[in-house]
């Protein structure tokens, strides 16, 4: 039997979903940064600029597609987007 002072969270939403949606929202902001960092410079790499803004919609692309992520999916790209944000920021 459940303690009836412990707030019961199990049906609230979040777990795996949760988790990918905040570590692909992580990597969507730091390509955010390094465009207006790009857009900001006394000369623009256009290359550069087209790059980031293409792995940029892929990762709204990817973010769009959690909401019909199944929980092993979710975790999926969680992992993806959490290694993708340390090598992101490590580099």
């Amino acid at each position: 039997m459940s303690d009836p002072n412990t707030p019961d969270f199990s049906a609230l939403e979040g777990g795996e979903e949760q988790q990918a949606f905040d570590a692909v929202r992580a990597v969507v902001n730091w390509y955010t940064t390094q465009i207006a960092a790009e857009h900001r410079a006394p000369v623009s790499d256009e290359r550069r600029m087209g790059e980031l803004k293409a792995a940029r919609q892929a990762a709204l692309d990817d973010q769009a597609q959690l909401a019909t992520a199944d929980p092993e999916e979710a975790a999926r790209v969680a992992a993806v987007y959490a290694a993708r944000l340390k090598e992101l920021t490590q580099s």
